[in-house]
Parts: structure tokens; sequence; C-alpha cells
């Protein structure tokens, strides 16, 4: 049985998102957020990014200002691995099955992450389509916003360009650095043109990988957060590296693995993987002004 309607199908294909709610079961999402909650605990004994990832970076990292008092758990990359809670929502949920619909019959893994606003932060997300940081021979790549919390409009939520998949794809270098945003003319367009997307807990965002999107500070006292993962179709075949590398990379989720290729026509430049925990810190800068940061 579909998981999605067909209006809903053409909606996501028309404005390059769609919210469904009851996307994971409420014992699953009640031992998500209690992971995140020790998550966040933990963190108070850190004052740097910390934890490995399958390729040696942090799995943890955390915002500019964070202490014990006031924690900044910003992000947990491949929470995957370290989750029984996330992987099944990941692996073997209502989620899927709606990736499943759009880009299925055979669906793979390509990586997870949590972004996280915890209230008072100051996390912002500049505008950036993530095709430009994860391209594949095809673009039937989703990112699945899981919302491990209510998204308001006032903690932060993602805010989208309806449409704007079906456009151009943006560069995320300029003066040759990669700043892991489009150019501020781009921005500020958006912007005007900006929807939110809020849902409550245990909602999902299905966001097609060329849409325009961004999101700003938590202004709220409550928090956000956002289980993503990104998932493509079998026939996709990355161009680059993982920006969050796991162990589960290729897992196909749905269906079968057909060892086959499919290929459609683009140009855009290929990104630069992280070298600190996240691309928040390609986004800032620099500290020290390098070119090739993060």
């Amino acid at each position: 049985m579909a998981a999605l309607t067909e209006d809903q199908k053409e909606q996501f294909w028309r404005d390059g998102f769609l919210v469904v709610e009851n996307a994971v079961a409420p014992d699953r999402l009640a031992a998500m957020r209690a992971d995140f909650d020790a998550w966040v605990e933990e963190s108070r004994s850190h004052d740097a990014a910390y934890g490995e990832t399958l390729d040696g970076r942090p799995r943890f990292d955390l915002e500019p200002g964070h202490s014990a008092e006031k924690p900044g758990l910003r992000r947990v990359n491949a929470p995957v691995e370290v989750s029984e809670a996330y992987y099944e929502a990941m692996a073997d949920s209502r989620m899927t099955e709606c990736v499943a619909d759009l880009v299925g019959p055979n669906v793979k893994l390509h990586h997870t992450k949590i972004n996280s606003k915890l209230p008072g932060t100051a996390t912002a997300v500049k505008w950036h389509q993530d095709f430009p940081f994860t391209p594949h021979s095809n673009d039937d790549l989703v990112t699945a916003l899981l919302m491990v919390d209510e998204v308001t409009e006032e903690n932060g939520p993602l805010e989208v360009v309806a449409g704007s998949h079906r456009g151009a794809l943006h560069s995320l270098w300029h003066d040759g650095v990669f700043t892991g945003a489009v150019a501020e003319s781009i921005a500020e367009d958006s912007i005007v043109k900006a929807k939110v997307c809020t849902g409550s807990a245990g909602s999902v965002c299905l966001m097609h990988t060329r849409l325009l999107h961004g999101s700003a500070p938590n202004r709220s006292t409550r928090p956000r957060t956002l289980f993503i993962a990104v998932y493509s179709a079998e026939d996709a075949i990355p161009y680059a590296p993982n920006p969050v590398p796991t162990k589960y990379e290729g897992l196909v989720v749905r269906g079968e693995k057909t060892n086959r290729v499919r290929s459609v026509p683009y140009e855009l430049e290929l990104p630069q993987k992280p070298r600190t925990a996240s691309f928040f810190d390609q986004q800032a800068g620099h500290a020290e002004g390098e070119s090739d940061t993060a």
C-alpha cells in the first residue's frame, strides 16, 4: 500500500517539498528524543567537538559559545551508527515508505545527521541547495527531515523556495572559496519568496535535493531537532566523497540492488568535503581566513 497519495506525489514534484505527519511511530519517536537528550547531557562535559566518525572527524559538533550551563550541540553525524532508534527510523518507517513512493522502487541511503537548534542558540543555515554538496549521476535524491520536536515559526524552521528544484543549480563557490551557500543576491531573492515548513513532532518534510532552502536561528524557548536522512534512487551514483560518511552508505532500504547507473545532463563545480565536524564551519568561514576550510 502506498504511503503517499497521488495528490501528495504531484505536490512534491511541483513544489519540491512535502510535509507528511506521523512519519514514525510514537514509541520510536520517544526513543529518538531520549537518545538526543542524553547526547545533550553528555555534551555538557565537552568544550570542543568530540567523538569520531568513519573518516576520523568528530561525531558531535558544538556551536560557538557552547558551555555546560548552556549546551549548544548543533550536529550529530551518522546517528544511525550509535542509535538503534535512529537506525530504525531511517531504514523501516513510514518515512522510508514515503521516499520509496517518490524515487523508488529501489532506494538506498546516502547519509544521515541531526541538525539541532537548542533554545536561544545562534545557529542559522544559509541558503543553499543540497545537490551541489552531494552530486550524483541523476538527481532523484530526497532529503527527509524528520521533526523530532515540534517545529514552529519561532524555533528556526526550514524555509524553502517552492519550485526552485526545477531551476538552476547555483554555485556554492565564491572567489575561489567553497562557502556552502549561494550568492547573496540569490539568498536575498529567496528570503522574499520563502515558505516556512512547520509541523508536529513526528512529521517529516520531504525535500528534493535541488530545492533552495535555509533557516534562521531558534528564537524561542523550545528545541528544534531534525533527523536528516538523505536517500537516492538506487541507480544514482555519487560523484563526490560523502560529506557525512557512514558504514551504511549504499544500504538498500527498499527494493533491490540493480548495479545499473542512470545519468542526466547537468554541470556544476564539485564540492569541498568538510574538514571539521560539519558544513556549519564552511558557511561561517574559517576563523583564520584559510580558503580551503572545513
